[in-house]
């Protein structure tokens, strides 16, 4: 039997072997290291960069632990889907987007040039931030290839706040985004807010205590409703999630949801055209435990086993969900 290393070992795509859970090279959920990506299905790939962040520093460290916390996700079949998601879906791990920080002008189109070479191959993308302005360049690539998406952003914060245009800034990049046309706020829904801004730039908005008094069941409703056929792509802040589920970042806000809740909104989203996703805000220096980054972990598993569902796999959850 192959053991260990499957990372830079594994020849094929599809399948994985056993390995130590606290051993062994690393990367998101033992996937192959790789840029060749023919037959691939679904590419994951980190961008360690934070400089735009408003408050702590340290999730240029966030692909990293993610991957690190990945590990018992690789063991056993996912839950509560009951099966093996790379019996079906072809996932690589491409490694770290390369950035140079000492030329911020150059931030933003090296993100996106590395989105649309992968997008070009016709593999689907999960990245790994990074604080949240990482999204601003993956969504002009992701609109370059799918047109205007509906943008499902899980987050504390709107980061739609005043922006020039130019600025390299975490808490601004959807209003752009908005202002660019590469996301359709008619079909997009924020999820989680906790922070007040004059404007809703027209996305629909379903703030925590929304969701902690009408439930997830009701939030998924209305996104679904919104994003309609639309192509969706889901940027996932991790600090949409309480300060007591994922300590492990760089703006905290209390009264956020669940990890429990956000997995099963991630979960709900099955059906929907789900074209990309990121994790960003993940700031191991603030970490305790891991928490956080095997929260981030979880929720990008999930999205990848929706799309292995979508390309065949059959639900066997057991007992009552």
């Amino acid at each position: 039997m192959t053991t260990g290393d499957q990372a830079f070992r594994r020849e094929d795509l599809l399948g994985r072997w056993p390995e130590m859970t606290y051993g062994g090279a690393l990367s998101f959920l033992r996937r192959r290291y790789t840029r060749q990506l023919e037959g691939v299905d679904v590419v994951v790939s980190g961008v360690p960069f934070d400089s735009a962040v408003t408050n702590r520093p340290g999730c240029r460290l966030g692909p990293r632990a993610i991957r690190e916390a990945s590990t018992q996700l690789a063991e056993l079949k996912a839950f509560p889907f009951g099966f093996d998601p790379f019996e079906h879906l072809a996932v690589t791990d491409w490694g770290d987007c390369m950035i140079d920080p000492h030329h911020p002008a150059g931030v933003v189109p090296s993100i996106e040039a590395h989105a649309d070479a992968i997008l070009a191959t016709g593999a689907r993308m999960l990245t790994l931030g990074g604080d949240h302005s990482i999204s601003y360049p993956l969504l002009r690539a992701h609109a370059r290839h799918h047109g205007p998406v509906a943008l499902v952003q899980f987050d504390a914060h709107c980061d739609t706040w005043a922006d020039d245009g130019a600025q390299l800034d975490h808490g601004t990049m959807f209003a752009r985004a908005a202002a660019e046309g590469i996301v359709d706020v008619a079909r997009s829904t924020q999820v989680g807010l906790r922070t007040f801004n004059d404007s809703d730039h027209g996305f629909e908005i379903l703030t925590a205590p929304w969701i902690h008094r009408h439930g997830i069941d009701a939030a998924l409703e209305i996104v679904r409703a919104r994003a309609g056929e639309a192509p969706v792509y889901l940027s996932f802040d991790i600090d949409g999630l309480d300060p007591a589920c994922a300590p492990g970042t760089g703006t905290p806000v209390p009264g956020g949801l669940a990890s429990w809740q956000g997995l099963e909104f991630v979960r709900g989203l099955a059906g929907l055209r789900l074209v990309g996703m990121d994790v960003v805000e993940v700031s191991p220096p603030y970490d305790h435990a891991e928490v956080t980054a095997i929260a981030a972990a979880t929720v990008a598993h999930d999205w990848l086993c929706l799309l292995a569902e979508e390309k065949g796999a059959q639900r066997k959850a057991v007992g009552r969900l």
